[in-house]
């Protein structure tokens, strides 16, 4: 059975329980039923990992500026975030500094073989392309961790859309997690709210379940401030069932599961059932000054400057670059053999550092509003400060660093974590190509693949064909 999707442990369905009976916690519900809203198979998801987690409440959100203005002020209230006054509605958190990043060493596909999920490297040799999970010992790992993690918290269901609300391309999933800042940052980075629920119906979505895994009451300012329990940080992913689950982290790359998590890993599963790509790809359009339009999808590892080329500003006169995506892109074959591609994401997850009006000016025009910074510097008078940006900045006022304490040039350590970032709507980009939520996708007419090796192959070279094209983006490094 699958991990969220069978009985939960209040029942009695003998050997296939997935953790020690543990008795439901009551719930304050803010109506007679707020899970009325919800399909059938959601609510029955919802309620299964109700009794497991045992929140104090459940929210369903419906994505509106109201809610989103409260869960704000809420996060403000305890520390969690702070408002920076010299932007329009732009807002600061601090993580706990053992939560800043992707946690590759405890991120697991679990599948009934290891063939399944991972190569199987020869013996005394650790492999590096990924981490496999059997299912028993992630049931063991979930009844570790899961059993009353969201005791004095409330329960947040997140429907949410990858890619445009009802796209023959889209998929929909729902995210429930104890988290505000996940609710909020899901609210920029994907399309959420109840227009996805109407959409969904009784149809299949991939279901997702976080916790920052540190249950009321928490002692200290820093499990107040940014809860979160790095010791048992855990994410696994189960393709057989459209599973995702999340413990520990309250980090964006751990927590917002639409991205990697369902996007990436999750998505190229569906993506080899049905016939059809999940890619870390940028999308951009080109048009030449005689008016010609084309699109082309980039694939570079991170950090290469997927979100530079996607917002690219042409020096040659009469060119013209339109953003659809900096991430992510999926990809079909329409009726008439045309690929087209969507960008499943609503918004820019993206790398602080090294950014700046010089790097990139489009992406710090798209910042300046709506957006939530993590981990960067912030400034006297209420802006935000990175390595990067010492030619536009002024520092001389005063710098509080990631960390919150006092910085200057001379402190020897940098302003802003390295992975330090910024999520901010993809819709006021300035660039933002007018085609980038159609439900059809763009056409694509070129695929470009980087990578890191900086000698021995020429800086640019074109495949003879599609077939030759596969070989050698499989043969990059």
């Amino acid at each position: 059975m699958g991990v969220l999707t069978q009985n939960m442990p209040h029942r009695d369905d003998g050997p296939t329980r997935l953790v020690r009976p543990v008795p439901a916690a009551p719930i304050q519900q803010s109506s007679a039923d707020p899970l009325a809203v919800l399909p059938a198979k959601v609510r029955q998801f919802v309620e299964r990992a109700v009794t497991l987690c045992q929140p104090d409440r459940v929210h369903v959100c419906d994505g509106s500026e109201a809610e989103n203005a409260a869960l704000l002020r809420q996060m403000q209230a305890v520390g969690m975030i702070e408002p920076l006054p010299k932007y329009d509605n732009c807002w600061l958190a601090r993580t706990d500094p053992a939560d800043v990043a992707r946690v590759e060493s405890k991120t697991f596909i679990v599948t009934e073989q290891k063939r399944e999920a991972v190569p199987i490297p020869g013996k005394g040799v650790r492999g590096t392309l990924g981490n496999w999970m059997s299912p028993e010992d992630l049931e063991e790992a979930v009844a570790d961790r899961f059993p009353g993690c969201m005791r004095g918290r409330t329960l947040y269901v997140v429907p949410f859309s990858m890619g445009p609300v009802g796209s023959p391309l889209s998929k929909i999933g729902i995210e429930l997690t104890d988290s505000p800042y996940v609710v909020a940052s899901m609210r920029i980075m994907t399309r959420m709210g109840g227009k996805v629920l109407e959409t969904l119906g009784d149809g299949d979505f991939v279901k997702c379940l976080h916790s920052v895994g540190l249950p009321e009451p928490v002692t200290g300012p820093s499990g107040i401030r940014w809860p979160c329990n790095p010791a048992k940080t855990l994410i696994a992913h189960v393709p057989e069932r459209r599973e995702i689950l999340s413990f520990g982290s309250g980090y964006g790359g751990n927590s917002l599961l639409g991205k990697k998590c369902f996007a990436l890993r999750i998505g190229s599963t569906i993506a080899r059932r049905e016939g059809w790509l999940a890619e870390h790809m940028l999308i951009l359009g080109i048009t030449n000054p005689a008016g010609h339009k084309r699109y082309i999808a980039a694939a570079f590892p991170s950090a290469c400057g997927k979100t530079n080329l996607a917002m690219l500003q042409p020096s040659l006169p009469g060119y013209k670059v339109e953003c659809v995506g900096d991430d992510i892109a999926w990809m079909r074959f329409d009726k008439n053999g045309v690929l087209r591609a969507i960008n499943p994401e609503n918004g820019f997850f993206g790398v602080a550092p090294g950014t700046s009006s010089t790097t990139n000016p489009v992406a710090m025009a798209t910042v300046a509003s709506n957006t939530i910074f993590t981990n960067v510097a912030r400034t006297a008078d209420g802006g935000v400060y990175w390595e990067g940006l010492e030619k536009e900045v002024d520092t001389s006022a005063g710098v509080t660093d990631w960390q919150g304490r006092p910085w200057t040039p001379g402190s020897g350590a940098p302003s802003a974590h390295p992975n330090s970032r910024f999520c901010a709507p993809a819709g006021q980009c300035p660039i933002i190509d007018p085609q980038w939520e159609s439900a059809e996708g763009v056409p694509i007419s070129a695929i470009l693949f980087g990578g890191r090796r900086p000698e021995g192959v020429p800086l640019v070279y074109e495949a003879f064909n599609w077939e030759h094209g596969v070989l050698l983006g499989a043969a990059m490094r």
